[in-house]
């Protein structure tokens, strides 16, 4: 039944992320009226987007620690700390080059995926 689960969160992640982009982002985007952050609305954009597909990369997340669930190890605590660590790590790199380091969430990933390693320590 896990394996149920981490297939249907894989693949709405896919759905999630091309139709959010196709059918709400994209024409989002196109209107004039967005707020200006940081005196354009280039910010606001990127954060939308970033953000929308940070959504995704957490429920790969889920859908990976599902797996590991689903046929347990002996390591299956090292294996969600590491899952925990990879998506975070990914979200923070994300956040950073998205919005040039402007938005400080890729601090707080980081360290949260440093934690999650010092836990497997």
């Amino acid at each position: 039944m896990l394996l149920i689960g981490a297939f249907l969160l894989i693949f709405i992640g896919f759905i999630h992320s091309y139709l959010g982009e196709k059918f709400i982002l994209m024409r989002l985007f196109k209107r004039d009226n967005l707020p200006k952050l940081l005196g354009s609305d280039w910010f606001t954009k990127r954060i939308l987007r970033f953000a929308w597909h940070l959504t995704t990369l957490a429920w790969w997340g889920f859908a990976a620690i599902l797996y590991f669930l689903s046929n347990p190890s002996g390591n299956i605590r090292t294996e969600i700390l590491i899952t925990i660590a990879v998506v975070f790590t990914i979200s923070g790199l994300v956040s950073l080059l998205f919005s040039r380091g402007k938005h400080l969430s890729w601090l707080f990933f980081f360290g949260i995926a440093c934690t999650s390693l010092f836990g497997v320590i």
